[in-house]
């Protein structure tokens, strides 16, 4: 076995941290994957996985060698895949990655629309509130909100979003509105350290900056159970615009505190250029482009 073939196997057993799960994939036996797996690990003259009677994982060598050699061979395929026309119509796997309450509103319907059209594309979604290289990752696009570090990385932006402060019609009517942020200290305060990792919350102004020590009574490290506590009229809470901008649509919450709102933030699509630019990759950056930038909860300046 080559040893292209041999990367082949090993790819799918890490992923799947199976042998018999990569034999299953590849029409294989499973002493074959076995023997494919040694044969490279000879070659290389480095142990590539732990085993264990259940699953196999990836040594420290393993993951860099794994990283390296899913690059290549979406290289491979990439190459390929150009000399039969698949640059003109997307074909193969597309990985995209996104923070999960962004994904799950605003994402998930653009995949689906996205597989209706290309038949041929299969997609792996990974949503999670943390930044990482999609690069070293293997992601083809990823969702950023927030300003953008890696220059090597094209990025196309498509809107914009701002903390904003809330609470529910009947939390306010009970206990008051706040005109100032220096108000929030007489009101119940629902915190996501999704959004606000700090108990120190700031504001700008056309005075200036300026910041409020809060006293959470509720906290959560999910986005989705503060907008559930909030809705329920517990409370007052700061989340991300896109999070609740269907509930200040309905009137189910209010937004307050709006003129003391920080500047906004930019939301980019990410994406590698060169080989991996695929029709797959181009065709997914056009339509989500489209549909964000044409999305009115995202798209346009919240400040007023």
């Amino acid at each position: 076995m080559d040893k292209i073939a041999l990367m082949r196997v090993f790819v799918e057993a890490a992923e799947r941290e199976s042998f018999v799960g990569a034999s299953q994939r590849l029409d294989m036996s499973a002493p074959a994957v076995t023997r494919a797996i040694a044969q490279l690990e000879g070659s290389l003259g480095v142990r590539l996985f732990n085993r264990t009677t259940r699953r196999v994982r990836l040594t420290e060598s393993g993951n860099r060698y794994f990283q390296d050699a899913k690059r290549i061979l979406e290289e491979i395929e990439e190459v390929e895949s150009a000399l039969l026309g698949v640059y003109r119509e997307p074909k193969g796997i597309l990985s995209v990655t996104a923070p999960v309450l962004f994904g799950r509103k605003y994402i998930v319907p653009i995949l689906v629309e996205f597989l209706d059209r290309h038949p041929e594309i299969q997609v792996k979604a990974a949503f999670y509130d943390r930044v990482s290289n999609i690069l070293d990752e293997g992601r083809d696009v990823a969702i950023r909100i927030g300003n953008l570090k890696d220059s090597s990385q094209f990025a196309v932006r498509v809107g914009n979003v701002q903390k904003v402060v809330c609470g529910s019609p009947d939390y306010l009517s009970k206990h008051g509105l706040p005109n100032h942020p220096a108000d929030l200290a007489d009101h119940q305060i629902i915190q996501s350290s999704a959004v606000e990792p700090s108990t120190t919350w700031w504001f700008e102004s056309s005075e200036g900056k300026t910041s409020v020590r809060v006293s959470p009574r509720l906290q959560f490290n999910q986005n989705d159970s503060a907008i559930s506590a909030v809705k329920s009229g517990y409370g007052i809470t700061r989340l991300m615009s896109y999070q609740v901008g269907e509930e200040f649509q309905s009137g189910s919450l209010v937004r307050i505190l709006q003129e003391h709102e920080p500047e906004p933030i930019p939301i980019n699509i990410v994406y590698l250029e060169g080989l991996r630019a695929s029709a797959k990759i181009r065709s997914f950056v056009d339509l989500a482009k489209e549909r964000l930038q044409n999305n009115p909860l995202i798209n346009h300046q919240m400040k007023p």
